[in-house]
């Protein structure tokens, strides 16, 4: 059976037309600006597989490591703090120059990445507790966790907390010890625009525990919901960004679209 010309040149032209809008579609989607901030000991090594997925999926992407860790480990002191640490952040953000940043703080670095937003808010679009810790305004690290400082003599001592995980002679990239002073320092978090960010929580949930088992005991879970930030889960274990780095790049793109939700919902 033959196609008369015409039916084939309109055929040819519809076809010509759904992949042009298809394409502008692709071109529309919204492309976003990440600073992804690790956790205690680590460095920006930690998301080098993650940050990688979100750049080929056209993001532009900061992985930064703070003072004294990762390949700023010859920086490394025990009179580096938490401030150090926000500043880092902040001037990382300052001199880059960038807008509309979608802050992202796992573990540790959500302490870090709360000073950072109560310092700028205007250049945050959105912010991504990753299994973070949660403070309140003037609370620190130890105070989160309901203790008053180090209880292990061996584990912190000299100034710093040890990393008896990584053994001499291993090669980078590795976590290295990390300053006692930046669990001890209080953070501020009570800038009014800082408080009306958009804010996604998301905390990992290993195997042999429930999220509902998480949810009860998780204070930084806890103070999420208060503020009626956005509750997401992601199978995997604290480090769940080199576990499933393809999984949690994808989580942190979909998170942008959160919204909080009115307090008392």
């Amino acid at each position: 059976m033959k196609t008369h010309p015409l039916r084939f040149i309109a055929l040819l032209a519809a076809f010509i037309f759904l992949a042009s809008v298809v394409a502008r579609a692709a071109q529309a989607e919204e492309k976003y600006t990440f600073v992804l901030v690790h956790g205690a000991t680590a460095g920006g090594w930690e998301w080098k597989s993650t940050g990688k997925f979100l750049a080929d999926d056209g993001h532009t992407v900061y992985r930064a490591t703070l003072t004294g860790l990762g390949e700023r480990e010859h920086l490394n002191s025990s009179d580096v703090d938490l401030q150090t640490h926000i500043n880092d952040v902040v001037n990382l953000i300052l001199y880059e120059d960038l807008h509309d940043v979608v802050l992202t703080g796992h573990s540790y670095g959500g302490m870090v990445i709360t000073g950072v937003i109560d310092r700028i808010p205007e250049r945050i679009r959105h912010v991504v507790f990753l299994d973070a810790a949660v403070p309140d305004d003037g609370m620190s690290l130890w105070e989160l966790f309901g203790g008053n400082g180090p209880q292990d003599p061996e584990r912190f001592k000299d100034g710093f907390m040890q990393v008896p995980w990584v053994k001499p002679g291993t090669l980078p990239p590795h976590s290295v010890k990390h300053s006692i002073k930046c669990f001890n320092q209080p953070v501020s978090y009570k800038n009014p625009a800082a408080l009306a960010l958009p804010v996604t929580y998301v905390a990992f949930i290993p195997k042999d525990k429930s999220a509902e088992e998480r949810a009860k005991t998780d204070k930084s879970w806890q103070r999420a919901v208060a503020r009626g930030w956005t509750i997401r889960t992601f199978p995997g274990g604290d480090v769940a960004q080199q576990e499933d780095p393809r999984g949690v790049a994808t989580l942190i793109e979909q998170s942008v679209k959160d919204r909080n939700k009115p307090t008392g919902e």
